[in-house]
């Protein structure tokens, strides 16, 4: 039987002394959030890579009715589905919207890494599956051409609603930053809408299948960030004092989106939507605010750690977006090995060689692991019996996983998650007060430095008394109004505790920040599939099929 091995020397400090680089007091959080807010405000006047407007200028109403395809291009997974938009719902609680003819691919890895034309081809087998589905299943004779909409988990830009540019990305994908994806998506997918006798006889037997299809109508481009805040925003209407106001990722990745003005927005950035839309007054902003422009304030608060600047040395972009690194999942696994081998190898003093591959090797413990094993709430007897089956010692090894070190590896886990909800929650409050919907005072250091800041919140709110001044009872004497932040994500959604983490975070930065306009509070709401079901939603919104009422503007959604 092997026994641990037992090291010399002095001892070795504490675990949670060890960890103490990763803690985030409250006052330096709510620093954080502070010059998060004011960061982004320069962002989103003068930065050309972040804090892209996507040409969305109104909200879903939640009445708006029809059935569309929706397709969402996410990190691993394709996913494809006819949306339906059942409108307003009186009665019950009757869903809002119904998905069927769901399909969800894998991605396989020569996909990414391959040309687009190949990459776009498989997407257009894939959608020409389910619209050959969706035909078999149907009466009467099949629509001349189908509205659909699309989302991808890569940032984008865009003039019009239904095309779009990719950007540089980080995640993975051999794209060019040229590529224009509303081509490369029709061009994927036309050969399906040849008829029998044209060329029948070089197409592979799944596509004879589904030849001479419907021709697709692309109505709306967008990120899965933006179309979560859709997909809620739809679903969430008849509740009363609520607004959705903000779409969060947590995944595989790290996003936001929000409704701006126009006038705080860099000029070059919506001179297109001010030509086509005069009347418009805001858009909905894709923030990509993990990008490295947005992230001074982490370095000149001392949060960044050796570990982070071990795992962006290493990573496919070092210094492309040090936020993501911190918070997202496809990071937070390597950087719990990174930790737990400087602890137990250069802590604990147990040889390389006697420690576990998955903690020596990078990019060996994922993510996911951690979730479903590591943050169970299992004893860390059961821990230990669970980690020597997924993570055993070479078998030349004296050393064996104890009840002891498969503690120290939860605790190490639960930092870094506990750290990354804490970021979470301070871009969160930052951004929604760098938009106005919450005010944050001044932090007493930050007078000097910020002593020409002013809060949007006031600008807005003197704004808004001139533009409501008809109203004849402000609205928070109806009742205090509900903050709705959109959520989804792997991460936030499925790692235990996380998003209860973000929302506790939230509530003190709120309550540290004094009374809020309207009894303001602020809640994450989880919108389950909303890359995809809220793309459905704007290609309705788009279509203007609605019944009985025309779309409202971003800014009567305040009124």
């Amino acid at each position: 039987m092997r026994q641990k091995l037992r090291t010399s020397g002095s001892s070795p400090p504490p675990a949670l002394e060890f960890l103490h680089p990763l803690r985030i007091d409250h006052d330096t959080l709510y620093d954080l959030s502070h010059r998060l807010s004011h960061t982004y405000r320069e962002l989103a006047a003068s930065s050309s890579e972040q804090f892209f407007p996507t040409a969305i200028t109104r909200l879903p109403t939640g009445h708006e009715t029809g059935r569309y395809l929706a397709v969402y291009l996410g990190l691993s997974y394709l996913r494809v589905a006819f949306i339906e938009l059942l409108g307003h719902q009186p009665v019950g609680r009757q869903p809002h919207v119904r998905r069927t003819l769901e399909k969800a691919w894998p991605i396989e890895e020569r996909l990414r890494r391959d040309q687009a034309q190949s990459l776009f081809a498989w997407i257009g087998d894939c959608i020409a599956e389910v619209i050959a589905d969706d035909l078999a299943n149907s009466k009467g004779d099949p629509p001349k051409e189908l509205i659909m909409g699309i989302s991808f988990c890569f940032p984008t830009k865009q003039k019009f609603l239904n095309e779009a540019i990719l950007m540089p990305t980080g995640k993975g994908f051999a794209l060019s930053s040229s590529l224009n994806l509303h081509q490369a998506l029709l061009d994927g997918y036309e050969c399906h809408t040849r008829r029998s006798d044209q060329d029948s006889g070089d197409m592979p037997t799944k596509r004879r299948k589904t030849y001479c299809l419907p021709k697709l109508k692309v109505t709306v481009m967008t990120n899965d960030t933006v179309a979560t805040l859709a997909s809620l925003a739809y679903s969430i209407r008849a509740l009363p004092n609520t607004r959705v106001v903000m779409g969060l990722i947590v995944g595989a990745g790290c996003n936001s989106a929000i409704p701006m003005k126009l006038a705080d927005l860099q000029e070059s950035k919506v001179a297109h939507i001010r030509e086509k839309q005069p009347e418009a007054d805001e858009t909905v902003v894709s923030t990509e605010w993990t990008l490295h422009g947005a992230t001074g304030p982490l370095e000149k608060l001392g949060i960044v750690t050796k570990w982070d600047a071990e795992l962006e040395e290493h990573s496919n972009r070092p210094g492309f977006q040090p936020l993501e690194y911190m918070v997202g999942g496809r990071y937070i696994g390597e950087l719990v090995r990174i930790i737990s081998y400087d602890w137990f190898h250069g802590i604990k003093k147990i040889p390389k060689s006697s420690l576990p591959e998955k903690l020596v090797e990078r990019n060996s413990l994922s993510t996911e692991f951690l979730s479903l094993v590591v943050a169970s709430s299992s004893s860390n007897e059961h821990l230990a019996v669970a980690l020597s089956n997924h993570l055993p010692s070479p078998s030349s090894s004296d050393w064996m996983w104890t009840p002891d070190f498969a503690g120290h590896i939860r605790i190490i886990a639960a930092a870094v998650q506990e750290r990354s909800s804490a970021l979470v929650a301070a871009a969160t409050v930052g951004l929604l007060a760098c938009t106005g919907e919450v005010n944050l005072k001044s932090t007493s250091h930050l007078e000097t430095d910020d002593k020409d800041f002013k809060p949007v919140e006031s600008r807005m709110t003197q704004n808004d008394t001139v533009s409501n001044s008809k109203a004849a009872i402000p609205s928070w004497q109806k009742g205090p109004e509900e903050l709705v932040v959109a959520v989804s994500g792997g991460v936030i959604q499925h790692y235990p505790h996380y998003k209860d983490r973000i929302q506790r975070h939230i509530d003190r930065l709120i309550l540290s920040a004094g009374p809020q306009g309207e009894g303001k509070s602020v809640f994450l709401r989880e919108a389950s599939d909303g890359g995809i079901v809220g793309v459905g939603v704007l290609a309705g919104t788009a279509a203007g099929e609605i019944q009985e009422i025309v779309g409202s503007t971003l800014e009567s959604e305040r009124s």
